[in-house]
């Protein structure tokens, strides 16, 4: 199966970059499943149902959250009755949403997709290693689904780190999100899981972490609120995952990164 991962899409610069170039991904990566963190998509802080519709429009099968999942109300009444919009799954017992959901691909494959949030300089939430038992006892590799992604929405690359060799052989991939800068350290673990601490934003990286360059700064240099933060809104770079798994074990036989458009050099597997 051939996966593709996109990391935090921000603002309507991320959103518009994603919508131009996803047809042409799927398209010539004959890809079977795509799913996308969403969590700062409308104006930097959440995500709103029209995003949400428009992304599952354009081409995106399963689109994950994290910290920021509630920051737009209408969600916390709209998740439940989206089964493709997914929130970490170690929010405690009652939170509304899921943290995981079961796609199946036009060609009848089963990818389970899991999202957890770390817990190092993040809110304190439920175990996120526990949370993932909890899913392993429920589907395998091979034994109920084809291929299992899993989104680390975390602050920390040791965290992050610790999550995919806890995983490595159970799942297909672990890809880390929310510090929204692409790491080099795409790779094959051991056991055949594709892991890459960070995949990076889908946004215009001439600023802070997808955010205005001069509100950021000066929030670092006075070490005072000042101005709400907000989106650069100049030409974005789609960052994500490219991954292609093995039909016989559900495991990684490759892992490519993708950057396309903006200011980070391209880069885009070829079949």
């Amino acid at each position: 199966m051939r996966l593709l991962y996109l990391g935090d899409v921000v603002g309507r610069a991320g959103r518009d970059a994603v919508l131009e170039h996803l047809p042409d991904l799927r398209r010539t990566l004959k890809l079977d499943c795509v799913v996308v963190c969403g969590e700062n998509a409308a104006h930097g802080f959440g995500i709103n149902t029209r995003i949400v519709e428009d992304m599952l429009q354009a081409g995106v099968d399963v689109i994950t959250l994290g910290n920021h999942a509630w920051d737009q109300r209408e969600i916390l009444s709209y998740i439940d009755r989206q089964p493709r919009l997914v929130r970490p799954a170690n929010f405690p017992p009652g939170t509304p949403g899921r943290g995981s959901t079961l796609f199946v691909t036009e060609r009848g494959r089963k990818v389970l997709v899991i999202q957890v949030m770390g817990r190092l300089f993040m809110d304190p939430l439920d175990d996120p290693f526990q949370s993932l038992e909890a899913e392993f006892a429920r589907h395998g590799l091979k034994r109920s689904v084809d291929a299992i992604i899993v989104d680390v929405h975390a602050e920390a690359t040791s965290e992050k780190c610790a999550v995919g060799h806890f995983c490595d052989g159970r799942v297909t991939l672990v890809v880390g999100s929310h510090t929204h800068v692409p790491t080099a350290d795409y790779s094959i673990l051991p056991g055949g899981t594709a892991y890459q601490s960070d995949a990076g934003m889908c946004g215009d990286y001439d600023s802070v972490i997808g955010m205005k360059k001069d509100g950021a700064i000066q929030r670092f240099v006075r070490k005072l609120p000042g101005e709400k933060l907000s989106p650069a809104e100049g030409p974005a770079t789609v960052c994500g995952l490219f991954v292609e798994s093995d039909d016989a074990t559900g495991l990684a036989k490759r892992v490519e990164p993708v950057r396309l458009g903006g200011r980070l050099a391209s880069t885009v597997p070829v079949l």
